[in-house]
């Protein structure tokens, strides 16, 4: 072999190299500034609010992944870790509303109606964060994701200015896992740019009082 076609060879394995630790610099940050504030419904501390992201309806019902975040959220409920639900999805057009479905879900738990709150406007994660801070009133929040997700999210609503603390539901590993695995390479990009420059989000609206009427409602109700 030539000595420029070794050449040609390293520089093009240096730039291989380069173009790989730039794509997963902003995973790395994820997994880092995360620390211990990633865990279960068990280990997760007391907050007011839960904040449950949206993951597809099947048949206008929660899809599996979607349905298994409700049941955490229904469980830090239940074991009295928050006091209110905020649920945050897509409802970018008439046929499809994540949010409703999720409330509805909720409710058919046994979480009462004027504890679950929606936000028809999450159409992404820093969406949803910013909006939960800004439009909701959210301080501090109990975050529930599957465990591919929530770093990314606990990330984002930190930098939205949420005192955080995430539970990843686990799932197997199949295809679907996979997938939602590698949309977080891309997807830890995008983040790493809303952190820096904190946009808008697409709709926000003027503040809705859902989330504090449901922790008002909270005080005034006996200990369960």
């Amino acid at each position: 072999m030539r000595l420029g076609q070794r050449r040609t060879q390293r520089r093009i394995f240096q730039l291989v190299t380069a173009g790989c630790a730039v794509a997963l610099a902003p995973s790395a940050w994820l997994w880092i500034s995360a620390g211990d504030r990633v865990g279960t419904v068990a280990s997760a501390p007391q907050a007011p609010v839960a904040v449950v992201f949206g993951a597809g309806l099947f048949e206008g019902r929660p899809s599996p992944y979607l349905a298994h975040r409700l049941d955490a959220a229904v469980d830090l409920y239940r074991e009295q870790k928050v006091q209110a639900i905020l649920v945050t999805g897509d409802n970018g057009r008439d046929s499809y509303d994540e949010t409703d479905a999720m409330q509805a879900y909720l409710v058919e738990h046994g979480v009462p109606q004027v504890r679950v709150v929606g936000d028809y406007a999450g159409f992404d994660t820093w969406d949803s964060c910013t909006r939960a801070k800004r439009i909701f009133g959210v301080d501090r929040a109990v975050l529930v994701s599957q465990d591919f997700h929530v770093r990314r999210a606990l990330a984002l609503c930190e930098a939205a200015g949420i005192d955080a603390y995430a539970v990843g539901v686990p799932e197997l590993h199949d295809g679907t896992w996979l997938y939602g695995g590698l949309r977080e390479i891309p997807g830890a990009g995008k983040a790493a740019l809303n952190a820096w420059l904190r946009p808008d989000p697409l709709f926000l609206g003027p503040k809705e009082e859902g989330i504090p009427r449901a922790l008002a409602d909270a005080a005034r109700a006996p200990q369960r």
